[in-house]
């Protein structure tokens, strides 16, 4: 049994100063009034439904009381600055749990949710503005309402959007995701890509593999949809960060370039080596081991990653900065992780 690494405030020298925040990416919100909208409804339940077969009755068993344990610590901002100043966190990024995505939901209820779901957010973050920002939500179920939540999440003061890794019947390449991409690029709004469930279904029904496995594909086929289609081809100036550091994308990386230029049909679809475009994109720093941490920032470039913790969901880190700080990294990777990158792309003062 390995232990837990403890909360960890120090610079990784003496001679450091600590130049900028430590910055949190990865930080979600429990959003009750999104709850109460949808609970009543058919199509809700059918949701649910699906959602207990690809989890399985264990893990409903086991996340049901761990989400109702943790909910004050993702509903109250005097307990989430409290876990912050414990965990070293001067600044959290934060984004709705993605349970809150509802892509089952029709036209009209869809934009219910990402109204709430922005606004709520916004006035979660508003509370403690100098240490908390967010990200909004958008239907992807409905590609021609997705510029419009967009702009709805800016106008709340909100940095960007929280989306999925896929929406039913749709992948990231879909076609009629452009118009997105393009309103996201113009404005410099921040993409957070973070799946919720699993295609995969009920072969993930165990031992919590719905998440364990399946998160890590879903980040995987979601980035290679994004690079193999030319969406980032297209759209360079996108700001898209991977939770999950990228899932397993970035250290089989290798094996994408060679279907690349192996074969003609993978290669068609996009410009350059798949391997590079990871150097487009931004990871989150949750991988759960040192080794694999270590290989992400050699894939995508120290400037590339950036610190996540997945507050305050079991399957994150209670201790960011130390489970960075056990890479061993160089000093100047590590501070750039810690804050550095995300300070620049998010435009902290």
């Amino acid at each position: 049994m390995t232990s837990r690494p403890s909360p960890d405030h120090r610079p990784s020298s003496s001679a450091d100063a600590r130049p900028y925040p430590t910055v949190d990416v990865h930080a979600h919100l429990l959003l009750p009034e999104v709850d109460a909208l949808v609970a009543d409804l058919p199509a809700s339940a059918e949701a649910r439904a699906l959602d207990a077969r690809r989890n399985g009755p264990a893990a409903l068993a086991v996340s049901g009381p761990m989400v109702r344990e943790r909910a004050p610590m993702m509903t109250d901002v005097t307990a989430r600055l409290a876990a912050m100043e414990s965990q070293g966190v001067d600044v959290q990024l934060v984004s709705p749990s993605p349970s809150h995505y509802h892509y089952w939901a029709d036209e009209e209820t869809a934009e219910k949710v990402y109204r709430l779901a922005n606004e709520a957010t916004a006035a979660h973050c508003a509370q403690a503005p100098a240490r908390l920002h967010g990200l909004g939500l958008v239907p992807l179920q409905h590609p021609e309402q997705a510029v419009r939540a967009l702009q709805h999440a800016l106008e709340q003061g909100l940095l960007g959007v929280e989306i999925s890794s896929h929406a039913p019947g749709r992948e990231l390449s879909d076609p009629a995701y452009e118009p997105f991409w393009s309103r996201a690029e113009e404005t410099g709004a921040i993409l957070f890509l973070h799946p919720f469930g699993c295609t995969l279904d009920e072969r993930l029904d165990q031992w919590y593999l719905s998440n364990v496995v399946g998160q890590p594909v879903e980040n995987a086929v979601a980035l290679s949809h994004l690079i193999f289609s030319g969406v980032l081809d297209r759209h360079p100036g996108l700001k898209l960060i991977a939770a999950h550091g990228g899932g397993y994308l970035p250290t089989h990386i290798g094996r994408s370039d060679h279907a690349w230029s192996a074969r003609r049909d993978a290669g068609a679809g996009c410009a350059h080596p798949p391997s590079s475009y990871l150097k487009r994109l931004y990871f989150d720093s949750l991988v759960h081991d040192p080794h694999v941490l270590r290989e992400l920032v050699r894939a995508a470039g120290a400037d590339r990653v950036l610190l996540g913790s997945d507050y305050a969901f079991d399957m994150g880190t209670e201790a960011p900065v130390a489970a960075l700080r056990a890479a061993r990294l160089p000093d100047p990777d590590f501070h750039a992780i810690r804050g550095g990158n995300a300070a620049a792309l998010l435009d902290l003062a």
